[in-house]
């Protein structure tokens, strides 16, 4: 299984922002999708980091009330891994595994975002997978349930 089928069964657009929005607009978002990043793209399109939660707890605990003003391009996390549409999911887990992050920005053959993958997307399709091999493998143990 690919990167491109879990965006699939997503189907949702990525929702970015630019490195010039505030830290409070990008907050702000981030509360209102109710998702955990936003890549950052410049005028161009062009990935140049990703603002995530964890960006957000570093700034509070430094300083809450000027963070919230702060440019999302100052306290962005710059070049972030990312991963392609055709990355094996396995690989990717290896990768959100290994660099300790919950989020990786898809970008296609031209190096444009077209999605973000979650560790928690991730784990829902391997297990919803999972769970559709069990049932077929009793179905044919067992035969068909009826």
């Amino acid at each position: 299984m690919r990167v491109r089928d879990v965006l699939q069964e997503k189907n949702r657009r990525p929702i970015l922002i630019e490195p010039d929005a505030t830290v409070r607009e990008a907050v702000q978002r981030l509360n209102m999708y109710n998702i955990g990043s936003l890549p950052v793209v410049d005028s161009t399109g062009r990935l140049v980091g990703i603002f995530t939660e964890r960006d957000v707890l570093h700034g509070v605990a430094a300083d809450c009330s000027q963070f919230v003003q702060a440019r999302v391009g100052d306290v962005m996390t710059p070049d972030p891994a990312c991963c392609g549409l055709d990355d094996e999911i396995h690989d990717v887990m290896g990768l959100l595994s290994e660099r300790r992050i919950g989020q990786l920005p898809v970008l296609d053959q031209a190096g444009s975002v077209v999605g973000v993958v979650s560790v928690g997307d991730l784990v829902r399709i391997l297990y919803d997978r999972a769970e559709s091999e069990n049932r077929q493998l009793l179905a044919y143990i067992y035969g068909p349930v009826s």
